[in-house]
């Protein structure tokens, strides 16, 4: 057996614009001799990786894809084992190997590569995760252009202007779309060319005990290659899930993706789902002239919002033409060329319900299979989530996990926070705990729903003794400013020590209005305190001190801006 210097080579390559490109460069690449093995995983990802032996120079590798029409920059050289001739898998001495690049992904890598180390990114699918390919980003996006439909006075189901044609629709989702591909670059791929100690791996990755892990081509017949990095963290994010209901399989369905992609708009859609993403895309489709029809199976919607939240967000919804229907169970789902029949049970009542569409918005799930985790000493929960302890660390002493692969707080700014703490324990050995104690949450409905803390019933169960304020948004000044009262602030405090326990919002930009009280939460500070400081007038966020003072006083006896 003989063996030969090899090195693993990173590129930077700039002018590829479509996947014909990728092509292109990986040909010239692998014209030059002493190339073993090249991957361009997209022209998106701006980069090629190769094998290639020791005494090929850098010079050879640029002219080639110069002369294919580009432009290339060598960012990182490294000695890899020596490999085998007769084919046995490399392995290659990463300090971090991270599997997954999404936002748990992405912090993982970058605090990686901030601590000096080598790291590897491998990612199976598009570079990004759900955030910005399939989730917030495309989103909120079509939720904003709902709404600035909605105020222009297209007004559907309420006898004004009804959206006709689904060419409007159509241009929302090709500008979603360039949205997408623009943050895409800036943010994953852009960033990703910023740091040379990361090598990105399109693969499968499959783990194989210990810190050994094999990495498969996607989309070609090569062999894995295995690894065996210092420490790996495991970040692939989650998906959607739908429970086992008679007939939806057969029937197919829209999820939280594929709702996002439809180029032609409905007339009709009922969505199974009244958390986040269920209303969020709802009330944006009904905006929009889809009749649509929101099935909840807990009794209420909302679920895990206080009830006065929960109560007004239905009225609202109602009142905008959306039919909601909580405490439904599905029992069967039927489908035909004129549509979809949902067959529904509701306090011993048969329900049937109708519409050309169907949409599952019924949680999400861990993506672990295909990982070989618990066969690699990972242990699993009973939903597919990897468990972790505080430190991230899972049963394997090589592995953390980060992100929406633990089942834990399903939010990109958890994933990525998790992602840079996972690096930083399993790099440097820092012990730092897993923290969302004060977590805030938003529901981008119109009114939006936003919430840290806890909830009345939530403090109540932990012991306190409890007091509670409501404030309606008739009470704050920018709201009669807005000529839109809908909505309303609940505050949960210690009625022995006036701490705020929690804070929960009913408004337009809720989310902006409930972070402060994530601060006061977070410093510990009491009702005085938030009375005490100074809110500026004509502000929704002056609700906050509007709320605590309602404790205490009448505020509708305050004059403007009373302390």
């Amino acid at each position: 057996m003989t063996t030969e210097t090899v090195q693993h080579i990173t590129l930077d390559v700039r002018g590829m614009t479509c996947d014909s490109c990728a092509v292109h460069v990986t040909k010239a690449l692998k014209s030059v001799p002493g190339v073993s093995e090249v991957d361009v995983p997209s022209w998106q990802s701006a980069q090629a990786t190769l094998k290639a032996s020791s005494d090929v120079p850098s010079e050879a590798l640029v002219t080639a894809v110069k002369e294919a029409g580009y432009r290339a920059t060598v960012k990182a050289r490294r000695e890899l084992q020596p490999t085998s001739q007769d084919g046995d898998s490399a392995s290659q001495d990463y300090d971090l190997m991270v599997i997954g690049g999404g936002s748990a992904g992405f912090a993982a890598a970058i605090k990686g590569a901030e601590l000096g180390k080598r790291v590897a990114l491998v990612e199976a699918s598009t570079i990004g995760g759900t955030c910005v390919n399939v989730g917030c980003v495309p989103s909120k996006t079509i939720i904003r252009a709902a709404e600035l439909h909605h105020l222009a006075g297209h007004h559907p189901f309420q006898g004004a202007v009804r959206l006709s044609a689904a060419g409007d629709w159509g241009a929302v989702i090709t500008q979603k779309d360039e949205l997408v591909t623009t943050l895409r670059q800036a943010k994953y791929i852009d960033v990703l060319a910023a740091y040379p100690d990361i090598t990105y791996l399109q693969g499968r990755a499959k783990l194989l005990g210990d810190n050994r892990v094999e990495i498969a081509p996607v989309g070609n017949n090569a062999t894995p290659t295995v690894y065996t990095p210092g420490k790996i963290i495991i970040a692939t994010g989650a998906k959607p899930w739908t429970p086992p209901i008679p007939g939806l399989e057969e029937a197919g369905y829209l999820d939280s993706t594929s709702a996002l992609d439809l180029t032609e708009r409905p007339a009709s859609m009922i969505v199974v789902g009244a958390n986040a993403v269920g209303l969020e895309l709802a009330q944006a489709y009904a905006r929009f002239g889809t009749k649509v029809t929101v099935l909840e199976v807990m009794p209420v919607i909302t679920p895990f919002e206080e009830p006065e939240i929960s109560e007004a967000l239905t009225g609202y919804l109602r009142e905008e033409g959306l039919i909601v229907e909580a405490g439904v169970t599905i029992s069967r789902v039927d489908r035909n060329e004129r549509g979809y029949r949902l067959t529904a049970e509701r306090a011993g009542e048969t329900l049937v319900f109708e519409a050309k569409a169907l949409l599952m918005a019924t949680g999400r799930r861990p993506n672990t299979r295909g990982l070989a985790l618990e066969e690699a000493g990972v242990k699993l929960g009973k939903r597919g989530e990897i468990i972790v302890d505080e430190q991230l660390r899972t049963t394997n002493p090589y592995v953390y996990a980060a992100g929406d692969v633990t089942g834990r707080d399903m939010f990109v700014y958890v994933a990525a926070y998790s992602g840079t703490l996972a690096a930083d324990n399993a790099l440097n050995g820092s012990g730092r705990v897993y923290d969302t104690s004060v977590l805030p949450r938003v529901t981008f409905t119109d009114p939006a729903v936003a919430a840290v803390g806890l909830t009345e019933q939530q403090a109540r169960q932990a012991g306190y003794e409890v007091k509670t304020s409501v404030l309606p948004l008739a009470y704050v000044p920018r709201a009669l400013a807005n000529r839109d009262t809908r909505g309303l602030i609940k505050l949960v405090a210690d009625a022995t020590t006036d701490h705020l326990l929690g804070a929960h919002v009913l408004a337009p930009d809720a989310g902006e209005v409930v972070q402060p009280a994530v601060v006061a939460i977070k410093a510990g500070m009491t009702l005085q305190d938030l009375i005490d400081t100074f809110f500026p007038y004509l502000t929704m966020v002056e609700g906050l001190k509007l709320a605590a003072q309602t404790f205490e006083k009448d505020v509708a006896m305050l004059s403007c801006c009373a302390g």
